[in-house]
């Protein structure tokens, strides 16, 4: 199926003990552990282990052996993205530095009084990125589907407490659009991931990384539809304690709803292509992205 299914990996007890690592030992052992956490990833999730290495083979062009050695690395790194989530985010002492490319732009936005949009995917790290825009000043609303599981969701929180962020769940009775428009209407920032769809979702079908695959029609109607600045949004793990931002020059997309769909899709798509092939180790999309499906 090449949609997402709406839910996360983990349970309650690995993150408890990660987290209990992380208190008690620091990063470094967290890591450390996490080594042994991806090897059984990598040896035994054949559903999520078959599409990331076919991505690595067909869409970056790798070997096999660099695409078996990339894959390991591949979840070795989104461990680690899951930790420094935790880590940045309940204020627990590290040595994370921060390079941000963009940030202007943002905060053109912000002065404009006027709202935004900001546009990401399941690439590197952006829950590091939404816990950095609170010195924006301005109020952050993440759009997002409530996939994870409330018990872990809960132990999180417990660790983390609670976000300096506004979460907009997606929601059948389309209840979410009313709350993007207050937001919007407040000149506040709305954020949202535009790479996965769940079953029945209206999708835009555009080339990307050398064959066709289907994007998420919503957050692109959105940005037509309110036509407010749009800013494409990323964070990059680029060593253990380094991570590298970036914001692109906002972009109104006005004219015709359909054609300010079109463009705001080819926009998001090659900036998305080209940070792929720039992080191509820190795509997180565990399933077949670029699985078509059959003509009836």
């Amino acid at each position: 199926m090449s949609s997402w299914e709406g839910k996360s990996k983990g349970n309650k007890l690995g993150y408890s003990i990660f987290i209990g690592t992380l208190r008690y030992g620091g990063v470094l052992p967290a890591y450390v552990l996490l080594r042994f956490v991806a090897a059984y990833y990598f040896l035994f999730s054949y559903s999520s282990s078959r599409p990331i290495f076919q991505y690595f083979r067909t869409r970056v062009g790798y070997s096999w052996w660099r695409s078996l050695i990339s894959l390991y690395r591949n979840y070795y790194i989104f461990g680690q993205v899951l930790i420094d989530k935790v880590v940045v985010m309940s204020g627990i002492k590290n040595k994370f530095t921060f390079e941000f490319d963009g940030e202007h732009y943002l905060r053109e936005i912000t002065t404009a009084g006027r709202g935004g949009i900001m546009l990401s995917a399941h690439l590197g790290n952006w829950e590091v990125a939404g816990h950095l825009f609170s010195r924006l000043e301005t109020r952050i609303n993440i759009v997002m589907f409530d996939g994870e599981h409330e018990r872990i969701k809960k132990y999180l929180s417990s660790v983390t407490g609670e976000r300096n962020v506004n979460i907009i769940v997606i929601k059948d009775d389309l209840s979410h659009i009313y709350a993007i428009n207050d937001a919007l209407s407040n000149q506040e920032l709305v954020c949202m991931h535009a790479d996965r769809f769940l079953k029945g979702n209206k999708t835009v079908t555009v080339p990307f990384m050398g064959a066709d695959a289907r994007f998420p029609a919503g957050p692109f109607l959105l940005a037509s539809t309110f036509r407010v600045p749009v800013s494409l949004v990323f964070a990059f793990k680029e060593t253990a304690t380094h991570y590298h931002l970036y914001a692109t020059q906002p972009r109104e997309y006005h004219g015709r709803r359909r054609q300010g769909v079109e463009n705001a899709v080819q926009d998001f798509v090659g900036e998305l292509e080209g940070m792929v092939r720039k992080y191509p180790e820190q795509w997180f999309n565990y399933y077949d992205f670029w699985e078509m499906p059959e003509e009836k």
